[in-house]
């Protein structure tokens, strides 16, 4: 599988605190640089307003006064200049949807995270301030809403009581800075932009195609990973619940390359995890164990559809086409070595667990431990090829199996098509009939073209961090 890019938006509901714990190098260990767009000014009359909105709305929980995004930047970034870097990804933010932002970039205290921290305003200044002068006396009571006599506000000595409030005929009794919330903010839309946005400004200054970063598809066949944060209480949880994701995710990758189509990995994937992981959370609560369990399942029944299906016969082709032979290569290779961890996985490992069975008895204690240590050694060994597996396939250009066999199949029925007319010519110039006009291998190699560029996606870039390359 590609590298995703992990990007991740939460509210704020002490936004002043934030900004000052993310960009103070004495709380900060691994602190590079910040950033902002607007003064302190405007920030703390940004939460003053909020509170003051939140209070009037006598909504529950928490007062959201700004969102914040964290991005998580490639290694590879750590060799280019940290204010530069932590400049362009603020002001593509604020030159894209016009509000201000305080941004800051870390390294976790391992130094295996580089981020990114970027605060940012759900409003913006009005261009003229909107006040309201009272007319006549005006009361508040202990929650901030307003009430129409001082008498809905005393207690029995006729007293005003403690944390109401009178505003007197005269005064300024409501003033606005900011406008309302942008409600974009917080719909799936917007962060499914911002997260492309990202990922396509991180890419640019990565010069080698490998390892670009694209974003998580969740209607691809394969299941997200966790990222885990720091001194998250759940960590072991979490190892344990992305073992179980990889585990399918490589499977997933074995079936597409035996030729299981898509639409039945996402089938199972639907029916078998999402639906019955439903139906727990509903009927038991979250139980990771139960997931887990889960997950192996579906992994297990997408497997027992891999040794029913038979692998594809090598396609082979009588016509000279360079650009679909390259692909089909490596279709072939990739195959030969799905091959290869089946036989591992259906033949090896299984005939290592049934002599383990057998081996029976008080003086068998060395071959049990040395044929425990060859299954455990299969079982590594499995893993291994099944990790190199995407590897090959991302070589050649393409982000993931997925990526590649969607190209594949689609050359295939170009090739296979051209094919059916080419027989249908022959035929007609057989029976000496006026045969129609040959087709044209150009225009085919130009199709198998172009769907080999749209699997890999392999834009050129720079490899210097430069503002003005975009």
């Amino acid at each position: 599988m590609a590298r995703h890019s992990f990007i991740q938006m939460s509210k704020l509901p002490n936004v002043k605190g934030r900004i000052s714990y993310i960009t103070s190098p004495a709380r900060q260990e691994n602190l590079y640089a910040a950033y902002r767009t607007a003064d302190n000014a405007f920030w703390g009359n940004l939460a003053k307003e909020s509170q003051q909105e939140f209070k009037r709305s006598g909504a529950d929980g928490k007062c959201v006064e700004a969102r914040e995004l964290i991005i998580a930047l490639p290694e590879v970034y750590t060799q280019y200049e940290p204010q530069q870097v932590l400049e362009d990804f603020t002001e593509e933010f604020h030159r894209r949807y016009g509000v201000e932002c305080v941004s800051a970039l870390h390294h976790n205290k391992r130094k295996t995270n580089y981020h990114i921290h970027l605060i940012f305003s759900e409003r913006t200044l009005l261009p003229e301030h909107k006040i309201k002068i009272a007319t006549r006396s005006v009361f508040f009571d202990e929650t901030g809403k307003r009430v129409r006599t001082k008498k809905e506000i005393t207690d029995e000595d006729r007293k005003i009581r403690e944390s109401c409030t009178v505003i007197k005929k005269g005064e300024v009794y409501e003033s606005h800075l900011f406008t309302t919330k942008d409600d974009r903010f917080k719909s799936e839309p917007f962060l499914r932009e911002v997260k492309a946005v990202y990922t396509d400004l991180i890419n640019r200054h990565i010069s080698t195609p490998e390892q670009h970063l694209k974003v998580f598809d969740k209607n691809s066949v394969y299941l997200p990973t966790k990222k885990i944060g720091k001194n998250n209480p759940k960590e072991d949880e979490i190892k344990a619940d992305n073992a179980a994701r990889q585990e399918w995710n490589r499977t997933a990758d074995m079936a597409l390359l035996s030729g299981i189509s898509e639409t039945k990995i996402l089938e199972v994937k639907r029916t078998e995890i999402h639906e019955k992981t439903s139906q727990s959370i509903k009927s038991k609560g979250w139980l990771p164990n139960l997931f887990h369990s889960i997950v192996n399942k579906a992994k297990d029944l997408l497997q027992n559809l891999i040794r029913e299906k038979d692998m594809p016969p090598k396609p082979t082709l009588d016509i000279d086409m360079a650009e679909f032979h390259t692909m089909q290569k490596l279709m072939i290779k990739v195959q030969d070595k799905a091959k290869e961890i089946r036989h591992l996985q259906d033949t090896v490992l299984p005939k290592l667990k049934q002599q383990l069975t057998d081996t029976k008895g008080i003086f068998k204690g060395k071959e049990r431990k040395a044929l425990t240590e060859q299954i455990q050694q299969t079982e590594k060994e499995i893993s291994e090829r099944m990790d190199k597996l995407p590897n090959m396939i991302k070589e050649d250009g393409y982000p993931d199996v997925q990526a590649f066999m969607t190209a594949y199949r689609e050359a295939e029925a170009v090739v296979e098509q051209y094919n059916r007319r080419l027989a249908e010519w022959e035929q007609q110039v057989k029976e000496k009939r006026r045969p129609q006009k040959p087709p044209e291998k150009e225009s085919v190699r130009n199709r198998l073209r172009q769907l080999q560029e749209q699997g890999r996606r392999q834009p050129r870039r720079k490899k210097s961090f430069d503002r003005d390359s975009r």
